[in-house]
């Protein structure tokens, strides 16, 4: 098992400190950094920053947004981040949802799925840099003849030469047609509520992927870097307090209300009723109530909370079921040290 930092994307002010676990991280030989975004910091720049400080671990994004960048403009951030570190970069994408695509991103949220699929493509044929990049679409047409073209667009190559002409890339996904998508084009699968108990589900859905022709990879050389929270405590009931208004969050006001695929995870879980009844608090305004009527089974799913034995056990569980990384949000030095050495 190996451990990731999440330094997550910025609340309304930068965080602070962050430049202190990075380096705390890559001291007690953590495998990963990793950023996000949502709608106001990116994942890029912290990224950069802080990687500059580093000079083992890897730079992860979970995730970039695809509508964020083109994939060309993508392509070129990270081949030029991976020659920055030394080759350390890992690509993580994810499509997002419609009411970001759409609302603040401005752009179409349709075929998710095919869109994906081109857009990886686009990313692999700019890093080989083995011929003019070109795209029949219909998502990223290169070169764009389409309305208003000028006709004068021509099929390029991109002037810098990757240091690596296959740059990890790895899928946040959620869903089983997503999920078997990064098992069949990807290099690693970024959960964000990964649960041991739908363990079996889950390799399910990648197996899928795995048995499509010319898969990019088997279960043996795919990672899957699981999101998890981790707290070292022997007050549970505090910190299941402290995490139910994350979830009410995600769960009950991400995306719209009949359109939410954190949401829809929950449901796969078997918690349709619980979701229900948080969007419904969420969406009026009465998000401490719904918090509260989370059950702790919920977050006892996707999180581990307990004392030393009690995390060291159940971090065993999550290697069992096929987790090669999980990536935490320590907030003290001291915890990424008790982390790293529960592990070690």
């Amino acid at each position: 098992m190996k451990l990731g930092l999440q330094l997550g994307y910025w609340a309304a002010q930068p965080p602070a400190g962050h430049a202190d676990l990075v380096t705390a991280a890559e001291q007690a030989g953590f495998d990963s950094i990793f950023t996000a975004e949502a709608w106001g910091s990116d994942a890029y720049t912290p990224l950069a920053w802080y990687g500059s400080s580093t000079s083992r671990v890897r730079l992860g994004t979970s995730v970039l947004q695809l509508s964020a960048r083109t994939p060309t403009a993508c392509a070129m951030a990270a081949l030029t981040l991976d020659h920055l570190s030394g080759g350390r970069h890992i690509v993580g994408l994810g499509v997002s949802g419609p009411q970001v695509v759409e609302g603040w991103y401005g752009q179409k949220f349709a075929k998710p799925l095919g869109r994906t699929r081109e857009y990886i493509d686009i990313m692999r044929q700019v890093w080989a840099r083995e011929a003019p990049v070109t795209s029949a679409g219909p998502h990223y047409p290169l070169p764009y003849n389409g309305d208003g073209a000028s006709g004068l667009g021509k099929p390029l190559k991109p002037i810098t030469h990757p240091l690596r002409s296959d740059i990890p890339i790895m899928l946040g996904a959620e869903g089983p047609k997503n999920v078997a998508l990064a098992a069949e084009i990807a290099d690693g699968w970024l959960p964000l509520f990964y649960t041991p108990r739908m363990a079996d589900t889950y390799n399910a859905w990648l197996d899928e992927g795995f048995a499509k022709p010319g898969a990019r990879r088997s279960r043996e050389d795919f990672e899957i870097i699981a999101t998890a929270q981790i707290v070292i405590t022997d007050d549970r009931a505090a910190t299941y307090a402290a995490i139910k208004p994350f979830l009410a969050l995600y769960m009950g006001g991400m995306g719209s209300e009949d359109t939410n695929f954190h949401a829809e995870v929950y449901r796969r879980m078997g918690y349709s009723d619980v979701v229900d009844e948080v969007t419904r608090l969420f969406r009026s305004d009465r998000k401490e109530e719904a918090a509260q009527i989370i059950p702790d089974a919920v977050v006892e799913d996707s999180a581990i909370v307990g004392n030393l034995d009690y995390v060291r056990e159940q971090i065993k569980v999550w290697e069992s079921c096929g987790v090669t990384t999980m990536l935490v949000s320590p907030r003290t030095i001291e915890e990424i040290d008790q982390l790293a050495g529960l592990i070690s």
